[in-house]
């Protein structure tokens, strides 16, 4: 039996943490989001917001790829034709001066295969670790993520990377529903309002861990089994 100090509960609930059925998922840390010339640069958001989480992130994939736990990575863009993205979904980032599929310093907005669409060099995969590409907020709509999971065993989540409010809560919520025993690092997560940022870490808090628990990246690596 092994677990994490967490809020509101140690984590995971049961105490079976190990290896072979737990995963960090490194969510859309793309420049992008992160880098200078991407969407979220674009739109006028402090870099510094979505890059907080970098160095955390970093500890955290070292001290788990060390003891042989798996790493999946997301990516968040679209198809070059733009076939998989929503009319509303495009208007929106055009009315903040960042429309999905425009140029851009990074190549073609959130558009797969872009410069800008990429993982940052700070954190590359690492050969033979998964990379989800999704359309969405989600990292389990319209993807295999669930299918990859489930055959590799995976019981246990461990969420980071980029926006907390957005693509990692949702991400949060849709592996909760699943059954999924999901733990939040609050200090590998950014977002681009610091208030949202905190208000989601809050929400995963609330009624006895609604969503799962939450630690830090220092905890987390110390009491990791």
């Amino acid at each position: 039996m092994s677990t994490i100090k967490a809020d509101p509960y140690p984590w995971p609930y049961n105490g079976d943490l190990r290896p072979e059925n737990t995963v960090l998922i490194v969510i859309d840390m793309q420049t992008d989001f992160c880098g200078e010339g991407g969407y979220v640069d674009k739109m006028g958001y402090d870099l510094s917001l979505t890059r907080a989480p970098i160095e955390p992130i970093k500890a955290t994939m070292a001290a788990m790829r060390a003891r042989g736990y798996h790493i999946m990575h997301t990516r968040e863009g679209h198809r070059p034709d733009l076939s998989d993205l929503s009319p509303n979904k495009r208007w929106r980032s055009q009315q903040i001066g960042a429309g999905i599929g425009d140029p851009g310093p990074c190549g073609r907005i959130l558009v797969r295969g872009e410069p800008g669409w990429d993982i940052i060099a700070e954190l590359a995969p690492a050969p033979g670790e998964a990379i989800v590409d999704k359309p969405g907020k989600g990292s389990f709509c319209a993807t295999d993520l669930e299918l990859m999971l489930r055959t590799k065993g995976i019981e246990n989540i461990v969420l980071s990377g980029i926006t907390t409010d957005v693509c990692v809560h949702t991400t949060m919520r849709e592996a909760n529903d699943r059954g999924f025993e999901c733990l939040l690092l609050e200090d590998c997560c950014g977002a681009t309002d610091k208030s949202n940022h905190d208000a989601a870490i809050k929400m995963v808090k609330m009624q006895g861990g609604v969503f799962g628990s939450v630690s830090d990246s220092t905890t987390f690596i110390s009491q990791l089994p």
